[in-house]
């Protein structure tokens, strides 16, 4: 079932949205050679309880941090770890933020250092891919608008889109329906209605989209072994298009 939000739900929703938004420009900020990730999720989750909220992940299926933590070829739910980051190292971050139980949910990838020029353009596709999808986020248009404008951009880029995990719903839980897919078909998918809130992530690999769980049965990583880069958002759709809660 979609759950259509409230003006009261969009107001907690946006709290949620600038703590989620702020944690992650605090993180990025530290991202540098001789860090640990640990450090990084120590950081995030004191500003988050600092400012009222609860980190959504932590305990969340029994994962045991704030941040999900991905580096170079982890796609998404990297565990935080005494892991030192590297020069030249991309760090992909995903961050939600529970306030006066209502969720938001972003996530970026940063450069550490001098990255490899290979590297920086996957980021810089991915964060585009999804203003790309974005741009379809209006009532009346249905997920699949959104997902295959993301398809389209990062297939024309030569790059692979990750199909096996997706966005999704967002609201009093972290994940609620619709799924919002990085593939798929204009014209299919769920109708896009006020008061619908989205979280969309494209998860974009360098070659093929094929990915595998390590044995922690948390981190994804490529199957290739080759770079990963993740760009999320949470967002409202309104009367005359969407707005971006976590920017």
């Amino acid at each position: 079932m979609i759950h259509i939000k409230s003006d009261r739900d969009i107001t907690l929703m946006k709290k949620a949205g600038n703590i989620v938004r702020d944690t992650l420009n605090l993180v990025g900020s530290l991202v540098k050679p001789g860090v640990s990730t640990k450090y990084l999720d120590k950081k995030a989750e004191e500003y988050i309880l600092n400012c009222g909220a609860i980190p959504s992940f932590k305990g969340y299926y029994g994962f045991p941090a704030t941040l999900c933590i991905s580096i170079n070829n982890e796609v998404i739910h990297g565990i935080p770890s005494d892991r030192i980051i590297k020069d030249g190292d991309i760090v992909s971050v995903d961050c939600g933020a529970n306030i006066c139980g209502f969720h938001a949910d972003a996530a970026r990838t940063f450069p550490c250092g001098n990255i490899s020029e290979e590297a920086s353009d996957l980021i810089k596709i991915t964060e585009e891919s999804f203003f790309q999808g974005f741009k379809y986020a209006k009532e009346g248009n249905r997920v699949g608008d959104i997902s295959s404008a993301i398809q389209e951009y990062v297939e024309s880029n030569g790059y692979s889109v990750v199909k096996a995990f997706t966005g999704h719903g967002i609201g009093r839980e972290l994940h609620e329906a619709p799924e919002v897919p990085n593939f798929g078909k204009k014209g299919f998918g769920a109708l896009l209605k006020k008061g619908m809130a989205l979280a969309i992530e494209p998860m974009v690999n360098i070659g093929t989209e094929h990915i595998r769980v390590l044995d922690d049965n948390w981190t994804v990583v490529t199957q290739n072994g080759k770079l990963s880069a993740h760009y999320e958002n949470t967002i409202i759709i309104t009367l005359d298009g969407s707005e971006i809660i976590t920017l």
